[in-house]
């Protein structure tokens, strides 16, 4: 492969520099309430508990939407390999607490150490991983290059890259090409992506077109018996959601609700900020905007007098997207680039977005082109698509079209499965 400059540069500054740097970073982090104390030794490389004997699957995830993707796919690894261990690293604490809750027995969560090369060998050296696993574009250099200096077969799995992510990488072009020939096959998630990677320098040879891990996950999980109690709670009354919504998003939901209510007075909306960390910030904006609101993470219910349910919680989406026939989905109001629309799919919600939707554009794509999802610009044409599809006809017609695309694509998680077996087997 070829070699680069930027790289040895980067690279030999994580052997010299990186544990002062990595620790200075690691200080700013925890007192920013982004780590977790009792775990920081993990960020270090030093593990947190044995490696179990066998085969180990190391899989790497950049934070809670990643992660999530992979359960389905590590649990028919698991399934048809009992002798398997599979590693998840990721590197939030939302991820970790959601692995926690969802992670199969068999499978294991440790959080990522930082990018410097000590670090990184003694975790390596401890895991001695038998297949590594990056997902979608979480790429450290150190921590490839180590990987692959110890003969680790590896795979790039879900690969996805957007137009800003292969623009930057264009200015380190030698750096993007030798880290991506380290890999010895790259699953990819559409077209656009299999054209950034082979600008960059990955063997077209090695990449597969296979769609998105997003596609053949498992519906997300709920609590039946908090089901049961959220739907004698709302009774009769009309729902929607707005979920995984971002700062200035919540602001033009609201607005949108608002004219929403003057033809369906009795509307609750169910609001569920991507951060549940900023259920103050949003509860200061519902006291001044004069909303009458209860919060979930106050333990209240959505009482009859409540316009609002402020869902500021970790990992219950499954329950909201179950419970309203309409959602609207966030993080594309703002250049986010847009948050799953497989999730309420799967759940035979109707799907409304803005146009900020980069992260997922071959899927929205299909999604609209089966009218399974509307893409609403403003306020007024949302509040005017809440009211159109709270007719139960119209959303359960979205809402199946959208399922029938899920399930097309059914069959991306045993294509990886296969994959990676054939990797680890032939390793």
């Amino acid at each position: 492969m070829s070699g680069s400059f930027a790289l040895g540069v980067y690279l030999a500054w994580s052997a010299r520099f990186g544990r002062g740097f990595a620790e200075r970073k690691l200080r700013e982090r925890v007192a920013a309430g982004k780590e977790d104390p009792a775990r920081l030794d993990e960020r270090r490389g030093i593990a947190g508990r044995p490696r179990p004997e066998g085969p180990l699957i190391w899989f790497h995830a950049a934070s809670v939407g990643e992660s999530l993707a992979l359960l389905e796919l590590i649990r028919t690894l698991l399934a048809e390999r009992p002798d398997l261990t599979v590693l998840v690293t990721t590197g939030t604490v939302t991820s970790a607490a959601v692995m926690a809750d969802r992670l199969p027995g068999g499978a294991l969560h440790q959080y990522v150490p930082l990018d410097a090369r000590p670090f990184v060998r003694r975790f390596l050296e401890h895991w001695r991983p038998d297949l590594a696993v990056w997902t979608e574009s979480e790429l450290w250099p150190t921590l490839i290059c180590e990987t692959h200096a110890r003969g680790v077969p590896m795979v790039l799995l879900n690969a996805r890259m957007s137009k800003a992510s292969h623009d930057r990488w264009r200015f380190l072009h030698g750096m993007a090409r030798s880290l991506l020939g380290r890999f010895d096959l790259a699953l990819v998630q559409d077209d656009l992506t299999e054209i950034y990677l082979r600008r960059l320098g990955m063997p077209p040879t090695r990449m597969e077109v296979t769609g998105t891990l997003k596609e053949g996950a498992a519906a997300l999980p709920v609590n039946e018996a908090e089901l049961s109690v959220m739907r004698s709670e709302i009774g009769g009354r009309p729902v929607w959601v707005a979920s995984s919504t971002h700062p200035g998003e919540e602001e033009m939901v609201l607005e949108a609700h608002r004219i929403a209510l003057r033809t369906n007075p009795r509307l609750l909306l169910i609001l569920v900020p991507r951060h549940p960390e900023r259920g103050e910030e949003i509860a200061a904006m519902l006291d001044e905007g004069g909303w009458v609101y209860t919060r979930r993470s106050l333990g209240e219910g959505p009482e009859p007098e409540a316009g609002v349910y402020l869902a500021d919680t970790i990992g219950e989406l499954g329950l909201w997207y179950r419970l309203a026939p309409v959602s609207f989905v966030g993080g594309s109001w703002v250049p986010i680039g847009g948050h799953n629309p497989f999730e309420p799919a799967a759940l035979g919600s109707a799907i409304l977005h803005g146009p900020y939707v980069t992260n997922f554009v071959d899927i929205y794509q299909r999604l609209a082109e089966a009218r399974a999802a509307r893409l609403v610009s403003a306020p007024q044409p949302l509040a005017e698509a809440v009211d159109d599809l709270l007719s139960p006809d119209r959303a359960a017609a979205m809402a199946h079209a959208a399922w029938e695309v899920v399930s097309a694509g059914a069959d991306v998680t045993e294509r990886a499965k296969a994959a990676l077996l054939d990797k680890l087997d032939g390793a």
